[in-house]
């Protein structure tokens, strides 16, 4: 009678050489990455040797790349909102819906998820730019003329159209994980529907409000096409000023600080609210 293997053991030794793979494929470039951004520029030769912190003092103590941080911070943070209020009521209609309607309005949600943002920035292009739509319709009114094009407004739109998607699919999983009857029983107690929303639903659609902030969140803050297109050189973001240091100015060592600072603030801010959020679910 031949002894057993433990499947504890059977299965770390399935899953150790794929989990080995992943984390050197992870970490590797990463600490790749971390040295480039400790050298040093030169014209010639694009980076020479040195261990020196010069890129990241340069990046903190300039106003203008802090600005950009500071200016790709607000964007996402803002479009992260937007997304949460034009989202929930719309993700919380499909989840409650008996409608045989209902899975195609989850396919309008998702087909745009189809088209690339290069795709989709190039029509926003076409609708806020000179002689686009809104231009039409705002000489039609008596204007002289606009264009929305390269502000924030642009982006912020750009962004939060590409966005939304995934925060209306995530919240909708998650709606439609509660069980409706709370609800009919909050509403049997005498509660109306503003109550209901803040002590049944909200608090037990924290975690979806949750990954699918974190998620939009992650997307706005490393937006590239988006902001490159729509915003131009008059607005700047900074994964488009992360390829410039890299592909123009061959500045690979600064551009390696830039998208070690974009990392570690993206995923600092992600980790607090993840915390804050989790620390109310549970209060809740």
């Amino acid at each position: 009678m031949t002894a057993r293997r433990p499947e504890g053991l059977t299965a770390s030794l399935l899953i150790g050489p794929a989990t080995l793979i992943v984390m050197l494929s992870l970490v590797l470039p990463l600490a790749v990455l971390a040295r480039y951004s400790l050298n040093q520029y030169d014209r010639k030769t694009f980076m020479v040797e040195a261990f020196s912190p010069e890129n990241y003092l340069r990046f903190f103590t300039d106003p203008f790349y802090t600005g950009v941080l500071w200016t790709t911070f607000s964007i996402a943070i803002t479009t992260t909102v937007l997304c949460l209020i034009l989202g929930f009521p719309i993700a919380y209609k499909l989840a409650r819906s008996q409608s045989r309607w209902k899975s195609i309005g989850v396919l309008l949600i998702i087909l745009p998820l189809f088209i690339g943002s290069t795709v989709r920035a190039l029509g926003w292009m076409g609708v806020l730019g000179r002689g686009g739509i809104v231009d039409a319709a705002y000489g039609a009114l008596g204007g002289e003329g606009i264009s929305l094009l390269y502000t924030s407004f642009a982006v912020g739109l750009g962004i939060l159209s590409i966005n939304l998607p995934y925060m209306i699919l995530t919240l909708q999983s998650v709606i439609e994980g509660i069980d409706a009857r709370l609800e009919e029983a909050a509403d049997s107690l005498g509660a109306d529907a503003p109550r209901r929303f803040w002590h049944v639903v909200l608090p037990l659609a924290l975690p979806g409000i949750a990954t699918g902030g974190i998620l939009v969140f992650i997307l706005a803050m490393n937006a590239y096409a988006t902001p490159f297109l729509l915003g131009g050189a008059r607005f700047q973001m900074m994964a488009p000023m992360l390829y410039r240091e890299f592909a123009v100015n061959n500045n690979w060592p600064f551009a390696a600080a830039i998208a070690f600072i974009l990392m570690l603030t993206t995923l600092s801010l992600t980790a607090i609210s993840g915390l804050v959020i989790q620390r109310r679910y549970k209060a809740a």
